[in-house]
């Protein structure tokens, strides 16, 4: 056997890795032996890192910081952290006879008995074992306070994620939870781990980038005795952007409490500026459950609800009805299709162009006397003449102009609308169907945050304002997302016969009146019907009204829809519920 030759070789070499506190590349020598041609690595602790020795050892500390939060205009706080309150039993402080006890906490968490049960016969459980059951918002004082009455009952305080207005902006701010194994996988490099969060849904998504915090952390050597001797890399912690929203939040309860029993969705503006005042979607709730630990039977009792409360019908796309009458109006004046005073007409209430459609005819529900002109039209909410006037401006000019008005795009926003559309193609396939698109029928879907940007052209000139969210300080300069979508004459003019539609005591949302504030608005029924002879189908209702005197010193706009009103027993149920909004705000 031939003698080894010791530390006669050495290999310069360049490392590269990731650490939890970023890359890292660092220069070392490793020395090798010689054995009948073959090289072997003499091994040191100091081939892991250069001058970590035998006894030493490699630590990381891990820099906590927090997540920003979310405020209103006003600085009220609607996500951010705060105080959780961990329940749970420990069994050796518990009744002998628990099972009124356990019915008890069952009751007051909303958790299932049996679930409870299988948590305090696990297999680790001792007497002295916090057994946690749910959590609990710290500020539930009256949960916390009848809890404390159970025997065994323990509660431990810490810090969370909360959301102070669950029921009223739920589906605005969204919620964090915890990231799966994939999400991490596919977040791999910015700083998530198996306990961090990240938004779901909501403004807690759309901001995550902004919101979310990075945390701190430091590599280091250590010796036998736990000294500090050496760091390798550290990275300092990053507290998470605050938020501060375009959102009043006593705005956003108003509508939130005419509307909570409704399938329904309000945006609420400030049609000078662009900023959304309220964006409230019902039936709502409650993001707390996603933060606190949500239960199978929550979990169900959520998903299995027909009126799907986890949908934001604020960001979808619904059929208009009548409240679309004043953007075909607005388009027929700027194309000079027509003259605001053109007589179509007397039609009665049912009428069609001519025997080519058959069976088909357009229906309208009152009959008015006057002349059947734009003012009269909008005032009486009359379908016939607008579908006739959809015929005159062509179903080239109406295609154009409404994708000019933004229909068939992405309305840049912080979270994402679905496109409104006016069709399934890019333009009419009928007569009948461009005559119905007139009156908001036909296969007209708009968003309501797109709806209450048109909307604000007839207080602008005829200029569509960008809707927007995020607070800016300045809003002296708001941003034009349509310039002239209608021309500053007929966006007057379709102002002033919206006017009429609450002044005129024939108007269709005369009930809306409120005395010493000029309003403009119209009404929509949207029928959702499989032929025209159908008597089963639903209805969608929608009032969008707003201040016409531009010197009042609160401007404000309101566009508001509500799924199936055909059962509601309240006539005008959409126009009262705005009107009241109205009143708590002006």
């Amino acid at each position: 056997m031939k003698k080894m030759r010791i530390g006669k070789v050495k290999i310069a070499y360049t490392i590269s890795m990731e650490t939890l506190a970023g890359s890292l590349t660092f220069a070392n020598t490793i020395r090798l032996t010689q054995e009948e041609g073959d090289y072997k690595v003499i091994w040191t602790s100091n081939v892991i890192f250069p001058g970590l020795a035998e006894t030493d050892s490699i630590r990381i500390d891990t820099v906590e910081t927090t997540r920003g939060s979310i405020y209103d205009r006003n600085g009220k706080l609607l996500a951010g952290e705060g105080k959780t309150s961990n329940v749970g039993f420990v069994p050796g402080k518990m009744n002998k006879n628990p099972e009124a006890d356990i019915k008890r906490v069952a009751e007051l968490l909303k958790v299932s008995e049996n679930r409870i049960r299988d948590l305090l016969s696990a297999s680790y459980v001792k007497e002295d074992t916090f057994v946690q059951i749910a959590n609990v918002l710290e500020s539930d004082k009256e949960t916390e306070k009848e809890l404390m009455k159970i025997a065994g009952i323990k509660i431990k305080s810490s810090a969370g994620r909360v959301y102070p207005y669950p029921e009223e902006i739920s589906h605005l701010i969204g919620y964090v939870a915890t990231l799966t194994e994939e999400e991490i996988e596919q977040n791999r490099g910015k700083g998530y781990n198996q306990s961090s969060v990240m938004g779901k849904a909501g403004l807690e998504k759309a901001y995550e980038e902004k919101l979310k915090g990075i945390n701190g952390y430091d590599v280091y050597i250590v010796d036998a005795k736990g000294k500090k001797k050496k760091t390798i890399i550290t990275r300092a912690s990053r507290k998470g952007e605050d938020v501060k929203l375009t959102i009043d939040i006593n705005v956003q309860k108003y509508v939130y409490q005419q509307f909570k029993n409704d399938e329904s969705a309000t945006i609420v503006m400030n049609p000078k500026t662009g900023e959304i005042l309220a964006m409230c979607s019902t039936p709502t709730y409650d993001p707390n459950n996603f933060v606190l630990g949500m239960t199978n039977e929550k979990w169900q009792s959520i998903t299995s609800d027909q009126r799907e409360p986890l949908y934001n019908r604020c960001l979808g796309t619904w059929v208009p009805g009548s409240s679309f009458k004043p953007i075909v109006g607005g388009i027929a004046l700027t194309t000079n299709s027509v003259t605001a005073d053109e007589d179509f007409g007397a039609s009665g209430k049912r009428w069609q162009k001519d025997t080519t459609w058959g069976t088909y005819n357009v229906t309208t529900v009152k009959v008015y006397n006057g002349p059947a002109n734009m003012r009269n039209s909008l005032v009486y909410s009359d379908n016939i003449y607008f579908a006739k006037l959809a015929l005159k401006i062509g179903k080239d000019t109406l295609s154009k102009e409404l994708n000019r008005l933004g229909f068939n795009k992405q309305l840049d926003f912080a979270q994402p609308l679905t496109s409104s559309k006016f069709s399934e193609g890019e333009t009419f396939e009928s007569e009948v169907q461009l005559a119905d698109t007139g009156y908001g029928q036909g296969k007209v879907l708009i968003n309501p945050v797109h709806m209450a940007s048109i909307y604000t052209a007839f207080v602008n000139d005829g200029n569509m304002l960008k809707p927007y969210i995020e607070y800016k300080e300045d809003t002296s300069n708001p941003e034009i997302y349509v310039e002239n979508a209608f021309t500053k004459e007929a966006a007057d003019t379709i102002k002033e016969d919206m006017i009429q539609v609450i002044e005129d005591e024939g108007g269709t949302a005369h009930n809306a009146k409120i005395n010493g504030v000029m309003l403009a608005g119209k009404t929509g029924t949207a029928e959702i019907k499989k032929t025209q002879e159908d008597t089963e189908g639903t209805e969608i209702g929608w009032f969008n009204a707003f201040v016409a005197d531009e010197n009042y010193n609160k401007q404000i706009l309101i566009v508001s829809m509500v799924e199936d009103i055909k059962d509601k027993t309240e006539t005008r149920y959409v126009t009262s519920r705005v009107k009241a909004i109205l009143q708590r705000i002006l």
